[in-house]
């Protein structure tokens, strides 16, 4: 059984990820699509505004890897 503890940091990640996957797919569609984004006249600074939510998010990752993961556990 996990703890609360446990449970809170698995879902911290598995957030951060999730936001890391949703800038992932529109980076994706920016680069195969970049037409069909009416409301992004300047694509380049679309794709640099989701490198930045992935930079973000990866970051916010290794910080409660470093300091709030103990040892031997593993998140998922």
């Amino acid at each position: 059984m996990s703890s609360l503890r446990s449970e809170i940091i698995s879902s911290l990640i598995k957030s951060a990820d999730g936001e890391i996957q949703k800038a992932r797919m529109n980076v994706e569609v920016y680069l195969h699509h970049p037409v069909g984004i009416g409301e992004h006249p300047d694509i380049v600074a679309a794709i640099q505004e989701q490198l930045d939510i992935i930079a973000h998010n990866e970051e916010r990752i290794q910080v409660i890897q470093k300091h709030f993961a103990h040892k031997g556990e593993v998140y998922k």
